[in-house]
């Protein structure tokens, strides 16, 4: 009895009711290549990987060695680094996993993975419990490229997806599922330009950000880690910033210090009075965004805070959860400052090994006289947390999805009109509880008022 087979061939890809799988030609063309011995062949090896990109999982980061072995133009070397990515990949190539199909406006997940000198990503969908892959995407970053930060890495990974997948993003609503601040970093208005960009073509897909989860499809177990440890040992291999912060609340005022310490060993000093009263954790949290906005300004990009309050350091840490108000508004400010450096960790040291930041901050709450010249005393007027103001009466205008978008992260349920508010607000802004609309070089002062 003879059996009709289902399969039918694309471009040279087999799909039938199962999912989609590569042309296994061209994956034994791989397979029974020897070693590249001159640069036409090492041509050759890149393009016939470039067909099967989108089912190898990070094929940019496989292919990296072979990448830079033709960048040697004058002179070819197949050195041991390329032979072991070149086995690996046959390896990978034996096992290559089926792609599966999906159903009309269901939901799919991607995630992401940057390195030094990649980025990478995998649309899925989940069925009954199961990951199982869509589409593979891959890219060697440029020059520039590699000097973004990994968050801003992360962006361009997602930028490139939504460009190499519209269809899909179109059609589908997407979930993101990072632990980093995406969200957060692609949804702020004064962020920059190159941000900025992004967030404007991204906002005509239905995205949504979620917890990452734990990956346990074989096919994606390249995904484990969003950061290679090489980006990881590349952020801590940068210059060290030392912060060491402390708040303090007297009868006599408020006041927090703020002691810089750069790489050079330097000391910058900076005693800060408050113009409002605060409790003691709340000039803890003061100091602290206060110090890293300093430190960021500074040129810090691999920064240490150190602080002696062990309820504000694990807040931060996510070890202890905040239920006030104000503790939650100063979390959402340093999650944002944490984005802005390559690498960030804060650290609860004794109050004794804190002496010169909590001499600091005694001073400037009582604004004594000041001992030495090397040291500034700024004035804060008010605190960086809004106030929360009632209104005597209160109505919705065209105003109000907008301020619950940037404020809150609320859309409208229909997926177009979500598109076109996140488009409409991508240059709004809010200030001391007043929407502005931003130009590209300043505030458009009354447009929104």
């Amino acid at each position: 009895m003879c059996f009709q087979s289902t399969k039918r061939s694309i471009l040279g890809i087999y799909g039938d009711s199962e999912g989609i799988e590569a042309n296994t030609l061209k994956i034994k063309a791989i397979i029974d290549m020897k070693a590249p011995t001159c640069l036409n062949e090492a041509q050759r090896l890149t393009g016939r990987i470039a067909t099967l990109s989108k089912f190898i999982s990070k094929s940019a980061e496989k292919s990296l060695p072979f990448f830079k072995t033709l960048r040697k133009a004058k002179k070819f070397e197949w050195g041991t680094s390329c032979q072991h990515a070149f086995e690996e990949l046959k390896a990978y190539l034996a096992r290559l996993p089926l792609l599966v199909k999906l159903s009309p406006e269901e939901t799919l997940y991607l995630y992401l993975s940057v390195a030094p000198q990649a980025i990478s990503s995998v649309l899925i969908r989940e069925e009954e419990g199961k990951q199982l892959p869509i589409y593979y995407v891959s890219k060697v970053l440029n020059g520039a490229e590699g000097r973004y930060t990994p968050i801003e890495k992360m962006a361009l990974a997602l930028v490139v997806t939504a460009r190499r997948l519209r269809p899909y993003f179109l059609s589908h609503p997407v979930g993101v599922k990072t632990n980093t601040p995406l969200k957060q970093i692609l949804g702020k208005p004064d962020t920059s330009g190159r941000l900025v960009k992004w967030t404007v073509e991204l906002s005509k897909y239905d995205i949504s950000y979620l917890p990452r989860t734990t990956i346990k499809a074989q096919a994606l177990v390249d995904f484990v880690f969003e950061m290679t440890e090489m980006t990881i040992k590349d952020a801590s291999q940068d210059q060290k910033w030392l912060l060491h912060v402390d708040g303090s609340s007297t009868a006599q005022g408020s006041g927090a210090s703020i002691v810089i310490t750069t790489p050079q060993g330097e000391d910058l000093e900076f005693a800060i009075k408050f113009g409002f009263k605060a409790s003691n954790n709340e000039a803890e949290y003061e100091a602290l965004v206060i110090g890293m906005k300093m430190a960021h300004e500074a040129g810090a990009k691999h920064l240490l805070a150190y602080l002696d309050s062990q309820l504000v350091v694990k807040q931060v840490e996510g070890t202890y959860k905040a239920k006030e108000e104000s503790m939650i508004q100063y979390l959402q400010q340093i999650t944002d400052l944490k984005a802005k450096f390559h690498h960030f960790q804060i650290i609860q040291i004794p109050r004794e090994e804190n002496a010169k930041a909590d001499s600091l901050s005694k001073l400037a709450s009582s604004f004594e006289n000041c001992l030495t010249k090397h040291i500034t005393i700024h004035y804060l007027p008010e605190a960086r947390t809004p106030l929360t103001i009632q209104p005597i009466t209160t109505g919705e205008d065209w105003r109000t999805p907008i301020i619950k978008w940037i404020k809150e992260g609320l859309l409208p349920e229909n997926r177009w009109k979500a598109a076109k508010l996140k488009t409409r607000a991508t240059r709004s802004i809010i200030q001391e509880h007043i929407l502005y609309k931003k130009s590209y070089t300043h505030l458009c002062s009354g447009v929104c008022l």
